[in-house]
Parts: structure tokens; C-alpha cells; sequence
């Protein structure tokens, strides 16, 4: 595991204790994880998420972002046996495995999260499948220095044919957490490039934009300096760096038409994981390297001097013009009448 360090700094670094009276003018040491799932294992996915986030916090971080799908696994190069009008017996075995492996959001690998979250005092930003009965959903967990678990975002609109294993999620979790290290939100690989779901996270004032990802394509290192210099925010991309090996053999898990040209060390996912900054400055990575520690202090600062040339938001918007509504009420396909009027004659 590489540790690619930040540069040195000159100002303070933030702390549990003490802000100051300005919170702009502070430092945010912050990570992102460039690693590999333990994939259909996440005791030992857990494990070594753990191992991470300590050598992080041992460098002095205290917000860590880790890849979409870090626990759970991203299944890359899996048809789970589809195709138009059918599924094998093969692809749904498939799916059994992998919601096998995906954890309940609440449940106790988020209690575990949580719980190193408090002991080693960081914000944590966690990419997982999450099982909601007989639905996976590809989701971020947020969890801050105290041990305590913030809330999630589930990803909005899952691309090609992550269609078939995962949900939508809706526009009740689409959060953006107020923190001591910056306002915290997340949205998750080909989410970043719908414009209208960006722009509601800048409305509730993004300033730390996390962006777990499965793109190791170079062009998506456009995409999040582009966020970067449209949010004035801090942009942190996290994506997993995966050889075949780090996937089980065939024929138990098989990619594609492609297997045949793939050896134990072939590179199936190449990372490009990075930092940058509001201006467009890129802090740290993209490394394509292997799977590394990609770290950058982070002046809060920047976020001001860049809102001063453009706030999307703010003096920069016409709402007269152009405005955006957000639904963000959860739906749910079942309703109880019962439920709805005892809610109600609790709230009265």
C-alpha cells in the first residue's frame, strides 16, 4: 500500500477541540482510499477497510473517503447471466452471493464503521451495497469523529446494467452534513454528471464534494475538476485499484466475453483516484499506480476566494430564469393507512 503524501502545510490544522473563530481559515487533512474489496468477504473487506482507515489517521487525516461499493463489492465485468427476455440459474446464484454480501444499513458492519469512525477521530465517507430486504442498493455512509452514523446517499440512477442488481434511490438522501472539517455531501460515479442533481447539492452548500467512483478512464478526471471549479468546492474522488486476483477464480466469478485475455495480475480497475481544489488545482493524484493512501490538506479558504469569481448558487444565479425543485420526500410503494394516522396523531 503506497502512501501518497500531502504537501506540507502552513496554517493550523483543524481539531476536535478547537475551530477557531474563523473556520475558513483552517486545514483539513483529508484521504482518499485507493484499494480493493475483499470481494464476497466483507468480514474481511471490514478488516481491512480498518487497516486503512488507522494508517490514514496514523498520517494525521481526519476525513477518509473510501471507493463506491468498498463494502459489497462493484461486480466489474458481471452479466449476473442477463440477457433480454432471460436470467440463468448461474446469474441468480450470482445475486444470492453478492446480496449475501451486502449489509443492512442500520446493522452492525455500520455500527462497526461507526465505531472506527470514534476510535481513530475521523470522518468517514464509506462507498457499500446496502440490503434492503431483497434490494441492493449502491450507497455512501457518512460517519464523523464522534463514532456517530450521519446518514447515507443512495445512488440516484445506477448506469447500463447496474440497472438490473441495484435501486433507484430517491430525494430524501441526498444529504449534505455541517461538520467541523466542512460540509460534507456525496454523490457517486456517473451521478456527478447529471447537472441538476449537482446543483442541489450546492444549494445546501457542499463545500467537501466526495465522488466514490468505478471510472478509471482519464476523462473522468474532466469531469471532477469541472465539479470542482462549477461548486467552488473541494472535489474527493475515490475509486478501487483491482488485478483479476482480487476477484474470485472462474469459474466461479467470470468476466464477461473477456476472461480468456485476463491473467491473475491484470489491471481490471487502474484507480485515478484524486484531490482537487476549488480553483481546479489538482492536489494529489490521479494515481494509476496500484492501491494507495491519496492525501491533501485542504484550505478551507479556497472555497471563499473561489465563490468570489463564481457561486452557482448565489450571485451567479437567475432564479427568475432558471430554477431547479428537489422531491425530496422518500417514496415508498406500500402505504399502511394505520401507520400514517398513528405518525399523525403523534405529531398533533
Amino acid at each position: 500500500m503506497a502512501l501518497v503524501p500531502a504537501p506540507e502545510i502552513d496554517g493550523p490544522v483543524i481539531n476536535e477541540v478547537d475551530m477557531g473563530s474563523d473556520p475558513s481559515a483552517l486545514t483539513v487533512r483529508a484521504t482518499v482510499v485507493q484499494a480493493s474489496t475483499v470481494f464476497y468477504d466483507t468480514p474481511a473487506t471490514l478488516d481491512k477497510a480498518e487497516r486503512l482507515i488507522a494508517d490514514a489517521a496514523a498520517y494525521g487525516s481526519q476525513l477518509i473517503v473510501f471507493p463506491e461499493a468498498f463494502i459489497g463489492g462493484y461486480p466489474r465485468g458481471s452479466n449476473f447471466g442477463v440477457a433480454i427476455g432471460s436470467r440463468s440459474a448461474k446469474g441468480k446464484e450470482e445475486f444470492r452471493k453478492y446480496h449475501a454480501a451486502a449489509i443492512d444499513v442500520p446493522g452492525p458492519e455500520v455500527d462497526r464503521l461507526a465505531a472506527l469512525a470514534g476510535k481513530y477521530k475521523v470522518y468517514l465517507v464509506m462507498g457499500v451495497i446496502e440490503r434492503d430486504g431483497y434490494t441492493l442498493y449502491c450507497t455512501v455512509l457518512f460517519f464523523d469523529s464522534q463514532g456517530q452514523y450521519l446518514g447515507k446517499h443512495r445512488k440516484l440512477m445506477p448506469t447500463a446494467l447496474e440497472r438490473v442488481i441495484w435501486g433507484f434511490g430517491d430525494g430524501s438522501t441526498i444529504p449534505v452534513f455541517e461538520t467541523p472539517v466542512g460540509k460534507i455531501g456525496a454523490l457517486i460515479c456517473w451521478e456527478n454528471r447529471m447537472p441538476l442533481l449537482r446543483t442541489a447539492l450546492y444549494a445546501k452548500g457542499i463545500e467537501i464534494y466526495c465522488a466514490p467512483t468505478a471510472d478509471a478512464r482519464e476523462v473522468w478526471q474532466a469531469s471532477m475538476t469541472h465539479i470542482a471549479l462549477e461548486g467552488g468546492c473541494f472535489v474527493l474522488s475515490a475509486n478501487q485499484f483491482c488485478r483479476r486476483k482480487d476477484y474470485p477464480p472462474p469459474p466461479e466469478y467470470v468476466f464477461g466475453s473477456g476472461e480468456d485475455d485476463l491473467s491473475p495480475d491484470s489491471v481490471v480497475c487502474a484507480g485515478g483516484s484524486a484531490i482537487i481544489s476549488p480553483s481546479g488545482s489538482i492536489l494529489a493524484g490521479p494515481n494509476y499506480e496500484g492501491e494507495a493512501l491519496i492525501s491533501a490538506d485542504l484550505d478551507l479558504g479556497e472555497i471563499v476566494r473561489a465563490k468570489f469569481d463564481f457561486d452557482v448558487v448565489g450571485h451567479y444565479a437567475r432564479p427568475e430564469v432558471l430554477n431547479l425543485t428537489v422531491r425530496d420526500h422518500p417514496l415508498n410503494s406500500v402505504t399502511f393507512t394505520s401507520t400514517a394516522q398513528k405518525q399523525g396523531s403523534e405529531k398533533s
